[in-house]
């Protein structure tokens, strides 16, 4: 079943799909890179990638306690505000009209009070998965910038160039091929996180939780084309630094 087909056939991320395609991209880096910061960094992506598993699962799920909670508090202050109405004595001719406004104000107060009450308690399930979507999300925007660092230093002009070095230069030894394939993982993993953001948006469609997978998404795909223009640059030189002709 191709990575964007549900069990009905609707077009759809599926989780699985996606931490099967992190799980080889680990072992990949692990192949070629195996003492590399960069495998280190995928195999966090991939204990992130299978914890959010979890949180799509419990954010698309209904939460039966809160919602059975809501409603027996709900019910229960409906049926207090009604009880507390059939103990007043509304004869006609016992009410003034100052006792009309202090009933209609305390009525007022008490449905505007079981309003935001309804609110909050209907809200409260939301507010919860939202929370949690948000927490990760962050987690993941993190580690986009984390990888970024990993690639900040690997210049593809600098293959080759030994003699030019200085004190404090980063160490390079990476063989074209090799670099190539470093910043290629590196634009793969970057793919993977908007993609794995895209599961929360994809599982609770809330406006705040959308405006930060597309945020998340601005920024993987911006410092991916970063790294695509160092791949570009990269098959321009050969292995002695000098450009093809």
């Amino acid at each position: 079943m191709p990575p964007f087909i549900s069990n009905d056939n609707r077009l759809s991320l599926q989780p699985q799909h996606i931490l099967q395609t992190i799980q080889t991209l680990e072992k990949r880096i692990d192949d070629r890179f195996p003492d590399s910061k960069l495998k280190i960094t995928c195999q966090g992506f991939l204990k992130m990638a299978e914890q959010s598993q979890k949180n799509i699962i419990f954010i698309a799920k209904a939460n039966i306690p809160i919602r059975l909670f809501t409603i027996l508090v709900i019910s229960m202050a409906v049926i207090g505000i009604l009880y507390s109405f059939s103990l007043l004595d509304l004869g006609v001719g016992q009410l003034t009209f100052i006792d009309l406004v202090t009933l209609a104000e305390a009525t007022i107060n008490d449905l505007v009070l079981l309003g935001a009450a309804i609110f909050f308690l209907v809200s409260l399930e939301l507010r919860l998965k939202r929370s949690k979507a948000m927490q990760f999300l962050d987690q993941l925007r993190g580690l986009a910038h984390v990888i970024d660092m990993h690639q900040l230093t690997k210049d593809p002009i600098m293959i080759g160039v030994i003699k030019h070095q200085t004190t404090h230069s980063p160490i390079r030894t990476f063989s074209k091929f090799e670099l190539q394939r470093y910043l290629d993982y590196c634009s793969e993993m970057l793919s993977l996180i908007g993609k794995v953001a895209a599961l929360y948006a994809q599982s609770l469609p809330d406006d705040v939780i959308v405006s930060s997978v597309n945020d998340i998404e601005s920024l993987t795909d911006g410092l991916s084309r970063k790294i695509w223009q160092k791949i570009m640059i990269l098959a321009e030189i050969d292995e002695n630094n000098s450009p093809k002709t």
